[in-house]
């Protein structure tokens, strides 16, 4: 195969909206990943979507197979706010979507990216081939950087693991099982750890949970509701992602670390509730004694020490350019960065000409929005045109079900945003 343009890397919803972007293109790319793997692979069997139904998709240039369409072509029950999204048929929507509009996916996984004596970038595969490409994005999701609390690092994997490494709960059965966290990944986890037959204690450091609650009727009247919330904030969020570039350094990585903190979702409090709760706990130290793990805590009361058989960390994730590890070394020196985080140009492009990143991993250039699968409804459209530009090829794909364009190079860049 001839050198592609572009190579992407991740097929979730940001690598699959923006390959269906550029399959209606004449750039030529290659996409490498297995469809939608994270949520597959890496979340609970049995969880719903804290976004709601109209925030939960993947973005074709006309707007196609929404996840509202993909239920009712099935039959699934579906609306558009207030009934939850179940993990499995978010799933099977992705793999349905990267079926009909991305076929060219190749399910093989990045093993490095490093720079070719030619200047090219070099992606090397877990297969054993090399790929020259021009360009690279970037585009892998939250999973790289799940955040282990310093008091559990250097404890045995068979003892304390991260809620990420939990697809099946099965074997959990029977075993005394302590969760870390606040979140929905906390809630969410503890409650299905429970429902599988573990015995199950939660451990927040605050005294309270906090719950993600559903937009009253009054809300929906006075509060513009977004893919995130609604509220004027989450809308400028949402609407204002190229603006949000251009606030100052400190404001930005604020808002991205504070705005919409860990909270659970409103339909598992009643579920929750049977779960028992250490709230107001915070873990001191870990280690392993005769085959338990024994966890110190502090209170308002004082010191606790309590024993299980497992923890597991619900405690999130924090992006870092350093998880990314199979990006060569030198090439990560290379990039410039803020809080660990590439300084991405308007386009999502970072400080290295041709290599982009999209997701989480950009929510300090772009905002909070980032964080989220909807986030790809702003980066898909934006990063394709730049690089249908940058290819010096005519764009050849339709925006909000209008009129066909071909617009060559020289138009794209005074372009405004894609509606859809």
């Amino acid at each position: 195969m001839r050198r592609p343009d572009v190579v992407i890397v991740g097929a979730g919803p940001n690598g699959l909206s923006i390959a269906a972007h550029l399959s209606q293109s004449n750039v030529s790319f290659r996409i490498f990943g297995r469809p939608m793997e994270n949520w597959r692979a890496r979340m609970p069997s049995g969880m719903y979507l804290k976004s709601d139904g109209f925030a939960s998709g993947l973005y074709h240039p006309q707007g196609r197979l929404t996840l509202g369409e993909y239920c009712r072509q099935r039959d699934l029950p579906y609306a558009d706010i207030g009934l939850p999204v179940p993990l499995d048929t978010f799933c099977r929507y992705g793999v349905a979507f990267q079926q009909k509009f991305v076929p060219m996916l190749e399910e093989n996984l990045v093993s490095e990216i490093t720079r070719s004596p030619a200047g090219f970038f070099l992606v090397e595969l877990d297969s054993g081939e090399r790929v020259e490409a021009r360009r690279v994005v970037v585009a892998t999701g939250i999973f790289n950087f799940s955040y282990l609390p310093p008091v559990l690092r250097g404890l045995p994997s068979a003892f304390v693991s991260h809620s990420s490494e939990h697809a099946d709960l099965a074997p959990f059965r029977g075993k005394d099982v302590v969760v870390l966290g606040r979140g929905a990944s906390a809630t969410d986890i503890a409650v299905l750890l429970q429902e599988a037959g573990a015995k199950v204690r939660l451990v927040a450091r605050k005294a309270a949970l906090d719950v993600q609650r559903p937009a009253s009727r009054k809300d929906r009247l006075l509060r513009p509701q977004t893919e995130i919330g609604p509220s004027w904030k989450s809308w400028f969020f949402v609407n204002c992602a190229a603006v949000f570039r251009h606030l100052p350094e400190r404001s930005r990585l604020k808002w991205v670390q504070t705005y919409l903190g860990p909270s659970g979702c409103w339909f598992m409090m009643d579920r929750i509730a049977r779960v028992p709760q250490l709230l107001g706990n915070t873990p001191l130290g870990a280690k392993v004694v005769d085959d338990r793990v024994r966890l110190e805590l502090a209170n308002a009361q004082g010191h606790q020490t309590i024993e299980a058989d497992h923890v597991i960390a619900a405690t999130g994730y924090r992006p870092s350019l350093e998880k990314l590890t199979f990006i060569r070394p030198s090439l990560r020196a290379s990039i410039r960065s803020t809080a660990n985080t590439p300084v991405l140009s308007s386009n999502f492009e970072s400080s290295v000409k041709g290599l982009y990143f999209v997701g989480p991993i950009a929510a300090n250039s772009f905002g909070p929005v980032m964080r989220f699968a909807c986030g790809a409804k702003y980066t898909a459209p934006r990063l394709a045109r730049h690089l249908i530009a940058a290819a010096g090829s005519p764009r050849s794909f339709r925006v909000g079900g209008g009129r066909a364009d071909n617009v060559e190079k020289s138009r794209l860049g005074v372009l405004g945003e894609d509606s859809h």
